[in-house]
């Protein structure tokens, strides 16, 4: 009885403890309940705790990417230009020799006139009908034909203004209705990493959307004002023109270029930033064309490879002066080869690319304050603005001397600038050439027609030599209708410079 009364004591025991333990069980998931609520509550009331992470659904993305195209698409435009190619040689690639087409030429009758096509894509920026696009798109076209997204009517277009320093162009076309515009946003905003859009018309596949990050800023280009959004959205031939779009469906870049060893998509393209694009487009539609400021100087940056250069010159930082232009604005103010330019106008020059910023969106004809290093000991000056086109006449096509150009344009269709001594130089012609760039040639016109070409170096005019515009503009006067014209010109080949006559007889 005793050991029954044992074993029941016993069992009774492990009964208690099991309730204990399911006692305990329960009081720890209360507790656990109540720190979950004092957490929930303390990130409520702005307590550090981290939140929860959230995997943003493909569905989600997917849906963003569709009303960003939905909603730029109708502002994405298809461009077409047809080119007269006049001459028996105008069709060809300039400067490269075709030995099969030398043959046909030699034995044939010379080709006629003959129609070259290409297309490209803009965006239209206002509802009156301004388009932004590439100037490579619509250079040399005689006729410039706009098609609006989902709508096979085709509208004229005409050229407002062109700016070759940033390959950039605005067109205009009429419509008797506003017309759907995209909104321009700020390119300096998106970071490396962030989506976007190109919107374009590939190989002339209009309204083709592609999407890609950011994938760098501030890529320089060819050209001094070209610093480029780099993308790896779909970028093809076509697409030149079109809107680079972030996921706000604003635009943030005008594609350009692309990266690729066999001219079509290769992971990399380029987009001019809205920003420059922005103001360019602005000066070309107030003035027709874009105009920059210059003190008349080249420089170096300050950057690893000239440290040694600012030590010795006494700056920490700033931009050595490399030369100054005789007579200009650098020049005038007292400005020296061996500065280093430090501040312009209240503001610190670290590189080449902020101080030509400044200055080339400073007013033409007013004076900014420059503060620069010169034997170690700082010094301050005022330099006026002048164009850069008139300081640096070889720069973007520019004349040098005081005639217009307008006038050779318009006898015989050349836009012509004055070769220097630096220019050529730089274009390994003999030292003692003299003569005239071709710049330009108006298609159908009576230079096109006798077959100068673009990099022609026009060196003498009817038997007589040419050392500036001036003078071959007074010797155009001279020119009566049925008179004769012969140049004497130096073009180049493969293996070099050649000298060529042509000519012909003016229109009565």
């Amino acid at each position: 009885m005793a050991g029954k009364t044992w074993f029941g004591w016993i069992a009774t025991r492990k009964w208690e403890m099991r309730l204990g333990v399911m006692a305990a069980l329960a009081i720890g998931v209360l507790l656990g309940t109540l720190i979950t609520s004092g957490v929930r509550a303390s990130r409520q009331n702005g307590g550090t705790v981290t939140p929860a992470l959230a995997v943003q659904s493909p569905a989600q993305l997917s849906s963003t990417f569709r009303g960003v195209a939905n909603a730029v698409e109708p502002a994405v435009v298809n461009i077409s230009t047809e080119a007269v190619i006049r001459g028996p040689r105008a069709h060809r690639i300039p400067n490269v020799p075709d030995p099969f087409q030398d043959f046909f030429e030699r034995f044939f009758d010379s080709p006629g006139p003959r129609t070259e096509r290409s297309l490209g894509s803009g965006v239209i920026v206002d509802p009156a009908g301004y388009i932004l696009t590439n100037n490579h798109v619509i250079e040399g076209a005689d006729r410039i034909t706009v098609r609006l997204s989902g709508d096979s009517e085709q509208f004229p277009a005409t050229v407002v203004g062109v700016d070759t320093e940033t390959d950039l162009a605005v067109i205009k076309i009429q419509s008797d209705r506003p017309l759907p515009a995209a909104d321009m946003g700020d390119s300096d905003a998106p970071q490396v990493g962030d989506w976007v859009l190109a919107i374009g018309s590939p190989f002339g596949l209009d309204a083709t959307v592609t999407a890609g990050i950011i994938s760098y800023k501030g890529r320089p280009g060819s050209q001094q004002f070209q610093r480029f959004i780099q993308t790896d959205a779909a970028i093809n031939r076509g697409n030149s023109g079109g809107p680079l779009v972030n996921l706000a469906g604003q635009v943030i870049g005008i594609n350009t270029a692309i990266v690729s060893s066999q001219g079509v998509y290769a992971g990399v393209g380029f987009a001019l930033p809205s920003n420059t694009a922005v103001q360019v487009y602005n000066q070309i539609v107030e003035h027709g064309r874009v105009v920059r400021g210059s003190i008349g100087i080249t420089f170096r940056s300050a950057d690893s490879e000239n440290e040694a250069i600012l030590r010795t010159l006494g700056a920490d930082y700033g931009v050595v002066v490399s030369e100054v232009v005789p007579g200009g604005p650098a020049d005038q103010a007292g400005l020296s080869r061996g500065d280093v330019i430090t501040h312009v106008d209240g503001k610190e020059i670290h590189d080449g690319d902020r101080l030509v910023d400044i200055v080339a969106s400073a007013p033409i004809g007013k004076g900014i304050p420059i503060g620069y290093i010169r034997d170690k000991q700082p010094g301050q000056t005022m330099v006026g603005v002048e164009e850069r086109t008139k300081v640096f006449p070889q720069i973007a096509g520019g004349l040098t001397g005081e005639e217009p150009d307008d006038e050779a344009q318009a006898r015989l269709g050349l836009s012509l600038e004055e070769l220097t001594p630096a220019m050529a130089r730089s274009m390994r012609l003999d030292p003692d050439d003299s003569g005239l760039i071709v710049r330009s040639v108006e298609p159908g016109s009576f230079a096109a027609d006798i077959g100068v070409q673009r990099g022609d170096v026009i060196l003498e005019f009817n038997n007589e030599r040419v050392v500036s515009l001036s003078q071959f503009l007074a010797l155009q006067r001279e020119l009566e209708a049925g008179g004769d014209v012969v140049f004497w010109l130096k073009r180049r080949t493969m293996s070099g410079w050649t000298g060529l006559y042509l000519g012909g007889t003016l229109p009565e």
